[in-house]
């Protein structure tokens, strides 16, 4: 999927010679300190960013060759849940709905489905951005994975959420990963990433430094 990877930003080194792949139905656990270059890394899969060097697979496409057209319609395969989520400002409802709108899909009970799973099922109604930060990472996971991506991005996703909630979306990120999905999680968590990962990428100063087992490479 990523081949020699690496990003710059005015003249500074954030990523150099990243190369690693995650299959449909893994969990690949992505760990290091703060600056690392997780959230680069993320950014540039998501097409969000254009790496300064290497190569993006995705479905036998290299991206970095792919037109803005092509690129759209590869996103739409995608999706990406952000460590500091941002809200529509409208309905819970609207936000989760969204995805599924400029993809001419109507589907209520698909949304009210969703929000059950993430235990935010009586806040259809409510306006998204009155939510506390646990509240909003949970509402930008459904908008995620309702559009059922086959590839799902999600950078710290319980951050903000105490234990027994983290347990309950730890769950439904394993459920992503069972339906088929390929997932790469990006966290400080070394339980959760202990927990969910079938493989772990340790990325130190925009290097990647180990890739083994989470309990071999973390040492747990």
């Amino acid at each position: 999927m990523v081949q020699g990877l690496g990003k710059d930003y005015d003249g500074s080194e954030v990523l150099k010679d990243v190369s690693l792949s995650v299959d449909r139905g893994e969990v690949l656990g992505l760990v290091g300190p703060t600056g690392a270059g997780k959230t680069t890394l993320l950014r540039l899969i998501n097409l969000l960013e254009r790496p300064t060097a290497g190569s993006i697979t995705f479905g036998g496409l290299k991206l970095t060759e792919c037109s803005d057209a092509e690129k759209v319609a590869i996103r739409r395969r995608m999706a990406m849940v952000f460590q500091k989520p941002v809200m529509f400002s409208y309905s819970v409802y609207y936000n989760v709905s969204y995805g599924l709108k400029i993809r001419g899909i109507k589907d209520k009970c698909e949304v009210e489905a969703v929000l059950k799973e993430v235990g935010l099922g009586s806040y259809a109604h409510r306006e998204a951005t009155t939510l506390s930060g646990g509240e909003a990472q949970r509402v930008a996971l459904a908008r995620a994975i309702i559009t059922k991506p086959e590839l799902l991005l999600l950078d710290e996703p319980t951050a903000n959420l105490d234990p027994k909630m983290a347990k309950i979306i730890g769950d439904l990120i394993l459920r992503q990963a069972d339906g088929g999905a390929a997932v790469i999680l990006a966290t400080h968590d070394m339980g959760l990433c202990l927990r969910l990962s079938d493989r772990t990428v340790v990325l130190v100063n925009g290097r990647l430094l180990a890739t083994g087992r989470a309990e071999e490479v973390l040492g747990l």
